[in-house]
């Protein structure tokens, strides 16, 4: 009887840590929605107003959004930090190159943040020293540079992110498949979307652009959820790991 219990106390940690890994994980996929999607309309004064550096400004609101996207570099880059242990016992070369890829994101996604903390401070401090026109051609050119870090940071790597991931989370079923599924359809999609809209041919608000970046939105959400709810099947890559 002793040695039974001994043995059941001795599995349960065992079996904890792919759980909490899983939790940690699943977690912090579900801030970087919570934290983008209202960051989003925060910062719209400060993009959709071409005056917006010589105007009355909205500048709480926009530090705000900047604040949440801040938080949202930094759990994109916490859930492949939280992965890895796991995923690299499966493939080092996909693990560290999915930790890589949220690591770019967040570097990318944090220069269009300085962009726009950089308006508001030449909207406070630079009215007075610098003729309108000049301060309106600085803002146009910041606004410009957190454009493109949104196309190449969250549109454009999510979809590396998803042929990463995708990859190995279908290959060693530690979710059912459907989730890595819609990332591994989703991915080339959002890809050719963005490399389009890049060179000119498409729009970043086309019928084409929204249909390509639906799967890749479903795909992180349904993964974020099973992974704080329901966490990792048990499969011979978590007995590895827990062992």
């Amino acid at each position: 009887m002793t040695s039974t219990i001994t043995a059941k106390e001795r599995v349960k940690p065992r079996m904890d840590r792919a759980r909490k890994t899983a939790l940690a994980a699943g977690i912090f996929y579900l801030i970087t929605f919570v934290s983008s999607i209202p960051a989003v309309f925060l910062i719209a004064p400060v993009l959709n107003d071409p005056n917006y550096i010589t105007g009355s400004g909205a500048d709480s609101q926009v530090i705000l959004g900047c604040m949440l996207d801040i938080v949202n570099a930094a759990t994109a880059i916490g859930s492949a930090v939280a992965l890895f242990s796991l995923l690299r016992r499966h493939s080092a070369g996909l693990a560290l190159g999915f930790v890589t890829s949220r690591l770019m994101e967040g570097v990318i996604v944090m220069i269009g943040v300085v962009s726009l903390l950089a308006i508001v401070t030449l909207r406070q401090a630079g009215a007075a020293d610098g003729s309108d026109g000049t301060l309106v051609t600085i803002g146009h050119a910041l606004v410009a540079v957190r454009n493109w870090t949104f196309l190449l940071g969250p549109s454009l790597v999510p979809g590396i992110n998803a042929l990463l991931l995708g990859t190995i989370l279908y290959r060693s079923r530690l979710v059912p498949r459907i989730i890595p599924l819609l990332g591994l359809i989703g991915a080339p999609l959002i890809i050719v979307s963005v490399l389009t809209t890049a060179f000119g041919v498409n729009s970043g608000l086309s019928i084409f652009s929204n249909i390509a970046t639906a799967p890749i939105f479903l795909w992180e959400l349904s993964l974020g959820l099973w992974m704080t709810f329901k966490g990792f099947r048990s499969t011979p890559l978590t007995d590895e790991f827990n062992a």
